[in-house]
């Protein structure tokens, strides 16, 4: 494992955000969903594409909170521009559970 330096770390925008919209992705090469997620006032709407089909559904995610980097470039992803990266962990089957706070904060609040 390589190491990295505490400002190495702080350079990385991980925030909490809400899911407030979610679009099916069929372009997609893997299924994925489109998400639209409130960072608030600071940082606004941002879309992500999100290979989480195999455990979330459209109505699950909607309202949830999730922990997204906010400062990456944006991607181009099929006909989508992403704009940030929500985060998650691979299970052994492939699927990805989704890092999420355990209770809810302010949209923006920052991971420290």
């Amino acid at each position: 494992m390589q190491h990295i330096e505490w400002d190495d770390f702080q350079k990385v925008q991980l925030r909490v955000g809400t899911i407030v919209g979610v679009e099916a992705f069929p372009e997609a090469r893997k299924p994925a969903w489109i998400l639209r997620v409130d960072f608030g006032a600071d940082v606004g709407v941002k879309k992500s594409s999100a290979q989480i089909t195999d455990l979330y559904g459209r109505d699950e995610l909607l309202g949830k909170q999730v922990i997204a980097v906010v400062n990456f470039p944006p991607k181009q992803i099929g006909p989508l521009m992403s704009e940030c990266l929500v985060t998650g962990f691979h299970r052994e089957d492939g699927a990805i559970v989704l890092a999420v706070p355990d209770s809810n904060v302010p949209n923006g609040a920052r991971l420290i």
